[in-house]
């Protein structure tokens, strides 16, 4: 699908993408560099959208690991298929409130997401964050784009550490929430 045909689809399910457009390459690095997914075996990726946070995920982890993307929107699902058919990344067209499902009793080192908490229910939140914190490993982070600092105090609920950063090389400008 090409780059105009995934943007017109992001903007016909806003309600369910929660964004204006996808994620820059800044915000991308700066998510990825809050982890160290060279020794990651495990990670997640909740709302893989176009593939742009899911490209640097690839670029930067360990080839032996496995990477499980999560994404709502079928036609997203099929571009991302296209684009990723390695063997060790699985495109899941599923709501990430099942990611439970996919773990096979694995526990992922890393949980990336930029699902917008915003318009998602609040049932939805809480059992996409509940299972997202049980699925994490010991030293794993949960690590959300969000736009909006006040959600900080959502994900504080789930989790007993959130650190904030904040980049203004996106549109809109974005945080990402480390959460631990």
């Amino acid at each position: 699908m090409s780059k105009s045909n995934l943007l017109i689809e992001l903007y016909s399910n806003l309600s369910t993408t929660g964004a204006i457009t996808f994620s820059s390459k800044s915000l991308v690095n700066k998510m990825i560099s809050q982890s160290d997914l060279s020794k990651a075996n495990l990670i997640v990726e909740m709302g893989g959208g176009d593939g742009s946070i899911t490209q640097g995920i690839i670029d930067a982890m360990n080839p032996n690991a496995k990477l499980l993307v999560f994404e709502i929107n079928a036609s997203f699902c099929e571009s991302m298929k296209k684009q990723f058919p390695q063997e060790n990344v699985m495109i899941i067209n599923d709501s990430a409130g099942n990611l439970d499902k996919y773990l096979e009793g694995e526990k992922a080192d890393y949980i990336f997401s930029s699902l917008p908490f915003s318009l998602i229910s609040k049932e939805a939140t809480d059992e996409i964050l509940k299972k997202s914190n049980l699925a994490l490993s010991q030293s794993g982070a949960f690590i959300q784009i969000c736009y909006s600092y006040l959600l900080k105090s959502l994900f504080k609920k789930y989790f007993s550490q959130v650190n904030a950063s904040f980049t203004l090389k996106n549109l809109p400008p974005a945080f990402v929430m480390v959460c631990k």
